[in-house]
């Protein structure tokens, strides 16, 4: 049975465990797995944001491409206009350019700042809108001029410079792109060679790029050379100071497709674009830092979509957890409530296939194991009884033998009173003794029955002790075994009072103490160590000398059997100072009832209260019985 509850309380431990195992299990597989969809989630958007980042880049890149090319292919229409329809129509020699030549300034003035034409000797043919050349200003010596000469029909973009030909009356300077080109001119009929110069406004480029680099991500434009000299930088200012630095003279190298470098420790993508006409390279720089700033926005709500969905899956394990452990928490109380001793109690039947069938076995297995006990039962007390009825037949023939040679001996010695007043108290005697087959007799009926053996045996020692009982008289109506005091007498008569020499002294009491009876036989004898005497309870008997052979073991056994294992003999000895033996029993006050209890042998089972409120039971027995 301990073992079959030590089960079910693993069972029972295990299953209180199953909620808190399913819950965090799934709990963990979840977050593994949100966590991991984040991830990736966040890698894809990453991928995506910097590809988009690139190619709007790339576009961005593209345009401005075509917005410079469009503006300079603009100032190649007016270059050309002005060679094709203005100067091979005229002959310089008889007419003038400065009308043709104002009239295509007047109509391009927002992109131009100068228009001049010179001879391939350096002498100025015409020029728009200021035909005032500065002093000691030697046309032939600067590159734009030495780039045109000789090369016929090609265009040559110069660096951007500050405008130093003509005297401006309002003293102002202009930054300009000069565009010059060879020119065939006309002089009195003969055909020479000439310079024509377009100074195109820089500040229209600068524009162009400034609106282009108007975004605030950190990625850029910038414009230069072929061989890397910076055209335009957002932060050309900083670069002519020494206080940033570009890498312009490395991209310079670089073929017009995306590179991805690294730059003063910081990596950057760098794509180029070369203009057409110019061999002018614009730059786009975009720095990987770029593409994380614009992604902590959507890293944040990637966090708070993981962190809901795993709250929200904690929050669906709980329930699902707690729904599949409910039935067996159920089963469990019912398992507890049998642990705790209730044998009939209500198993629960729910859930799951596999827990209602659970729960019908054990409900089929505590109906098997309370129709086991109560076989045990029957069993228990069916040998109680034959064991009663053995100790009680093996009491009679002793008793019966000793005191009938004792009656033998007296006739022999023609002792005819005595062997009749021994005879009638021995009638008497049996007649107690035998009480109709009951083995549950009045204290009061146990006590005359020891009055009678005593009187038998001092007849029989020739009143060589003394004898006196002192019972008090509220406790002959109670219950007791029969035959329980005789033995104890018995006891006392044959180890206690053989060396006495007449001053043997026997002393019978009786007397109740809250719910229980003491009945006590106390001799003046020669007594026993205490060890000694704590070990004829334990079986251990003192060898037989003329008594019934029935000890102190078989009164002990007896009243065990009958009340409970807290109830019994009690001995108390000391060497030379004699033996008290108790005689310890419920009180029970003898009724039909009480007596029908006790010789079923039922009233250690019992949780029946008596009349007077006791008990008529005991747990020592119940765990006897289990």
């Amino acid at each position: 049975m301990e073992k079959i509850r030590e089960l079910l309380s693993r069972k029972g431990k295990k299953t209180r465990s199953m909620q808190m195992t399913i819950s965090v299990s799934f709990t963990v597989l979840s977050v593994c797995c949100m966590c991991f969809l984040g991830v990736m989630l966040y890698q894809q958007f990453t991928k995506k944001a910097e590809n988009l980042t690139v190619e709007n880049s790339r576009q961005l890149l593209n345009q401005t491409t075509i917005n410079l090319e469009d503006y300079l292919r603009n100032m190649r229409r007016i270059s050309d206009a002005m060679y094709y329809t203005v100067i091979k129509n005229t002959d310089i020699g008889s007419g003038s350019l400065d009308d043709s030549m104002t009239l295509l300034y007047e109509s391009n003035k927002d992109k131009l700042v100068s228009v001049a034409c010179y001879t391939n000797d350096g002498n100025l043919v015409a020029a728009s809108p200021i035909d005032t050349e500065k002093t000691e200003i030697d046309v032939t010596s600067q590159s734009w001029f030495k780039d045109a000469v000789g090369e016929l029909e090609n265009f040559h973009f110069s660096k951007p410079h500050v405008e130093n030909l003509f005297d401006d009356p309002s003293y102002r300077y202009y930054w300009v792109v000069s565009l010059s080109r060879t020119v065939e001119l006309t002089r009195n009929g003969v055909s020479m060679l000439g310079v024509l110069l377009v100074d195109m406004n820089y500040s229209s480029i600068e524009q162009l790029l400034d609106k282009a680099n108007s975004d605030t991500s950190g990625e850029y434009l910038y414009l230069m050379a072929p061989d890397g000299e910076i055209i335009y930088h957002p932060k050309q200012n900083l670069i002519h100071m020494g206080l940033y630095q570009e890498n312009n003279s490395m991209a310079a190298g670089y073929e017009d497709t995306t590179t991805e470098e690294n730059f003063q420790g910081e990596n950057r993508l760098v794509t180029v674009k070369t203009i057409s006409y110019t061999g002018w390279k614009l730059v786009s720089v975009v720095p990987m830092k770029s593409f994380s700033m614009g992604m902590s926005g959507m890293r944040n709500l990637v966090v708070l979509l993981v962190a809901l969905t795993v709250f929200a899956a904690v929050i669906l394990n709980q329930m699902v957890s707690a729904r599949i452990s409910k039935p067996l928490r159920r089963l469990n109380d019912s398992v507890k409530e049998w642990e705790a001793g209730n044998m009939e109690p209500d198993i629960y039947i729910g859930g799951s296939m596999e827990v209602e069938h659970l729960g019908k076995t054990l409900r089929s297995t505590v109906a098997q194991i309370r129709q086991l006990m109560d076989d045990i039962v029957v069993e228990q007390e069916e040998k109680r009884k034959s064991e009663l009825d053995a100790l009680q037949s093996q009491i009679n023939p002793h008793f019966l033998y000793n005191t009938l040679d004792s009656i033998v001996w007296m006739i022999t010695g023609e002792r005819y009173d005595d062997a009749v007043f021994m005879i009638t108290q021995l009638a008497s005697l049996f007649r107690i003794s035998l009480s109709r087959g009951k083995t549950v007799i009045r204290i009061e009926d146990e006590v005359k029955h020891a009055q009678n053996y005593m009187n038998i045996q001092k007849i029989r020692y020739k009143n060589s002790f003394e004898v006196d009982f002192q019972i008090d008289p509220e406790i002959l109506d109670g219950c007791t075994v029969k035959l329980v005091l005789q033995p104890l007498l018995e006891n006392a008569i044959y180890y206690g009072m053989e060396f006495m020499d007449g001053e043997g002294e026997i002393h019978v009491r009786g007397y109740r103490k809250e719910n229980d009876v003491y009945l006590e036989v106390e001799d003046n004898g020669l007594g026993m160590p205490e060890e000694e005497a704590a070990e004829l309870l334990n079986g251990k008997e003192r060898p037989h000398k003329h008594g019934s052979g029935v000890g102190l073991v078989n009164v002990h056994s007896r009243l065990k059997l009958r009340f409970g294992d807290q109830y019994g003999l009690i001995i108390k000895s000391c060497p030379d100072e004699g033996m008290l033996v108790q005689i310890h029993i419920p009180y029970t006050p003898y009724t039909a009832e009480t007596q029908k209890i006790l010789e079923s042998g039922k009233y250690s089972q019992s949780g029946k209260t008596m009349s007077d409120g006791s008990k008529t039971g005991d747990t020592g027995s119940q765990e006897e019985t289990k």
